[in-house]
């Protein structure tokens, strides 16, 4: 019920402030209209134009006999003449009478008499108005303007007072409940989660056996692998209140907005208890502190000390768990990771290939699958990828089967869109000359036919002479299986893989082009690893080499130190050209064996432009493709 009447409140808050905004906005058009009509009644002017006349004029007309009628507003005179309804006007001098100002002037008294003199008072309101509002105008334009300002300035200093309080949501779209079935694979993370959830809604079972709540549970995994998904599982599966917010929210411009809005959130979630309050990309605050970036009041630190003692500080009567995710975890501050505050640590894994084809199945639901789609040969091809990698794949198959107006999804849709995540969209309108063409083709089939020769090497899957992103084309090889181990063999074969496209274009074409950049990029960053990371050089042994620190600012290799002297990086770099070298002279020896092989590859995807792994191995295995050792 807590949730229910959570909600009721902060909806019954909404509407005093709809009544307010609504009281205010027409408070504002009555003051600009009233505004407006006082302005344009004292700018008004007759619509005939009205003579201006000196006051002896009318002294001399008086005189005359011409004047039938005089009304005196103030200072301001209207005059009346008798022939021709001509009206004129005059302006006596302020503190005199009119009588005492035309005798001044000598007109007779009699004539004077003659004259139809009516006294018309001007109103409080008037003259006031008329004094204020040369003043009260200006300063209520620069008044407006400085409203107007401050309105735009949303999320600036005019918010000052409202900086301690949390943007804390309270999960109720339960339009979208999501539930642990809704997950596929994490079987181990699953459970871990089940048992919190089982926790809160049956403690009496687990207090009955000393069992302690744990205090919080940190999700760890790389992007995509389903942090925030499961922590809306959780949601879905808790029947006690679950609170959201991101970490970054806790820091502000102002020093102790983090440490406030920290207490403010948790004394939120200690009220609800029991409850779940989830803290997405927990890193934004819960770095390592004593690294002597920000000083000691380092906005970041104190909100991370807050949050310390929030979730294990004096005050342990509190039944709120804190459910937390970061990809990540190696800069968390270990004050935090200790047992009493992330009890539990979660990782999500990558999925294999039966989780993959899992995912697959959850997020194909929805979409016309043609019955020739085959999710397992699908998940066979996406090793490495991520759950929300997975989504993006199914729904790019979808936008490719609208573009092609069809009426379902179908193989080649799905295997087109796997490059398309990888690589990029296909790039068919860009003009390449016939000669590029052809160096691309052997180049790709310098790769084909080393992976295809060597017997540790990943099988091809697909050869193409798209171009796809910034590549000029691709050979897509993958294992037949996930492996978590990979041997040294295997690397070097790798290696060789890597160097084919260079040493075909060297050996047809007697040259080499750009094209081969990127390879010798991966190649050299495989080598170094194999000497300084994987210890398998045959020269230095099975010894590590790397940066000595354990610094998580400013890059690490900035601030670390080597662990090793300048003679034995001599010896890496010499070990890392070796292993290059190496790969080289095998792809050479590759390409050398199989001329009418390489030929016949390039000049098939000349016609072709894509083999698909069917394709490409009925045509190896015609060309008779020799195997070379590496």
């Amino acid at each position: 019920m807590a949730p229910n009447n959570q909600n009721n409140k902060k909806e019954n808050r909404k509407f005093p402030k709809l009544e307010n905004s609504l009281y205010r906005s027409i408070f504002r058009g009555v003051i600009i209209l009233f505004t407006f009509a006082l302005i344009t009644s004292f700018l008004y002017q007759p619509s005939g134009e009205i003579e201006k006349v000196s006051l002896s004029d009318v002294a001399r007309r008086i005189s005359a006999e011409e004047v039938q009628s005089i009304e005196i507003s103030g200072d301001r005179l209207i005059i009346s003449l008798k022939e021709g309804e001509t009206t004129l006007e005059s302006q006596k001098e302020a503190g005199t009478s009119v009588v005492e100002a035309f005798v001044s002037l000598g007109v007779d008294s009699d004539k004077l008499s003659a004259v139809n003199i009516a006294v018309k008072d001007e109103s409080g309101f008037g003259f006031w108005a008329g004094a204020i509002l040369p003043t009260l105008i200006p300063l209520l334009v620069f008044v407006g303007i400085f409203w107007f300002l401050m309105r735009q300035a949303k999320g600036g200093a005019s918010q000052a007072f409202t900086f301690g309080k949390s943007n804390l949501s309270l999960f109720t779209n339960f339009k979208e409940k999501v539930s642990f079935d809704d997950v596929a694979g994490l079987k181990e993370a699953k459970q871990e989660l089940s048992e919190v959830v089982g926790f809160l809604k049956e403690p009496k079972k687990y207090l009955d056996m000393g069992a302690k709540i744990p205090r919080g549970v940190l999700l760890m995994g790389a992007p995509g692998t389903g942090k925030t998904l499961l922590a809306r599982a959780v949601a879905g599966e808790a029947g006690v209140p679950f609170f959201h917010i991101s970490a970054s929210e806790f820091v502000e411009m102002f020093v102790g907005v983090g440490a406030s809005r920290t207490r403010d959130a948790f004394n939120t979630a200690k009220k609800a208890s029991p409850s779940i309050l989830f803290i997405d990309e927990i890193d934004a605050v819960g770095r390592e502190r004593g690294t002597g970036v920000g000083g000691g009041h380092d906005e970041r630190e104190q909100t991370l000390n807050q949050i310390l003692v929030e979730m294990d500080g004096f005050n342990r009567d509190t039944r709120v768990i804190v459910l937390a995710a970061t990809n990540r975890p190696d800069v968390l501050d270990r004050a935090l990771l200790r047992p009493g505050r992330f009890d539990r640590r979660v990782h999500l894994d990558l999925p294999d290939i039966k989780e993959r084809e899992e995912i697959l199945k959850i997020h194909a639901q929805n979409k016309p699958l043609a019955k020739s789609v085959d999710l397992k040969k699908v998940a066979t091809r996406t090793p490495g990828f991520s759950g929300a990698d997975l989504a993006n794949l199914i729904n790019e198959a979808a936008i490719l089967a609208v573009q092609e107006e069809r009426k379902d999804v179908d193989q080649q849709n799905v295997l087109d869109s796997i490059e398309k995540v990888l690589l990029g969209p296909a790039r068919k309108s860009r003009i390449v000359s016939e000669k590029e063409r052809e160096i691309v083709a052997y180049h790709e089939a310098g790769h084909a036919i080393v992976a295809a020769s060597l017997k540790d090497s990943d099988p091809v899957h697909k050869v193409s002479i798209v171009s796809r992103g910034n590549a000029g084309g691709y050979t897509l090889k993958l294992p037949e299986e996930d492996r978590t181990l990979k041997t040294r063999n295997q690397f070097l074969a790798d290696l060789a893989v890597a160097m084919g496209g260079y040493a075909a274009e060297k050996t047809t074409f007697g040259d080499v082009t750009t094209g081969a950049s990127n390879d010798l990029k991966e190649a050299t960053k495989i080598a170094r690893k194999l000497v300084t990371k994987y210890g398998m050089s045959e020269k230095l042994g099975p010894t590590a080499f790397g940066a000595d620190s354990d610094n998580v600012f400013l890059g690490r290799e900035m601030v670390a130190h080597k662990n090793y002297s300048e003679e034995v990086a001599s010896q890496i770099d010499g070990e890392v050209r070796g292993f290059i070298d190496r790969a080289l002279e095998t792809a050479n020896r590759v390409i050398d064996k199989n001329q009418k092989v390489l030929k016949g590859i390039a000049d098939t995807l000349m016609k072709k432009e894509v083999l698909e792994q069917d394709e490409f191995n009925k045509l190896v295995k015609k060309l008779k493709l020799k195997p070379v050792a590496a």
